[in-house]
């Protein structure tokens, strides 16, 4: 896959985020520093960078789709007051990963969301 100066600096955004930032997101960080940039361009370079395994998109209904830069096995939590998603590392669900195969069971990848309040917000209720 060819780097082009754009998708170069799609991927460092994301790379440099601490956040699982939107489509919308890269495209408003980069466009002031990049006129001739599009929406257009922010989307398929993503669907270029995920399909190449350099990011992953999270899905999570009823909300855009946002990429990470943590392209390991891992869940997301949604924290329903501040909206950010936060990762779950692989080792705090892999009992229950265990336990599905050990039944019998073939997984081959899996997309866990979980939704709650996340530390930082749950000190304020």
């Amino acid at each position: 896959m060819k780097f082009s100066k754009q998708r170069e600096l799609i991927l460092n955004t994301i790379l440099n985020s601490s956040t699982h930032l939107t489509a919308d997101n890269i495209y408003n960080t980069l466009k002031s520093k990049n006129p001739s940039l599009s929406l257009g361009t922010v989307y398929r370079n993503l669907s270029q960078l995920t399909e190449n395994g350099f990011i992953k998109k999270v899905s999570i209904p009823n909300q855009p789709d946002r990429f990470d830069k943590n392209t390991h096995t891992h869940g997301h939590l949604v924290c329903e007051v501040c909206n950010e998603i936060f990762d779950i590392n692989y080792t705090s669900i892999e009992n229950l990963y265990n336990y599905l195969k050990k039944d019998g069971n073939i997984i081959k990848s899996y997309d866990i969301v979980l939704n709650g309040i996340c530390k930082k917000c749950s000190k304020n209720i």
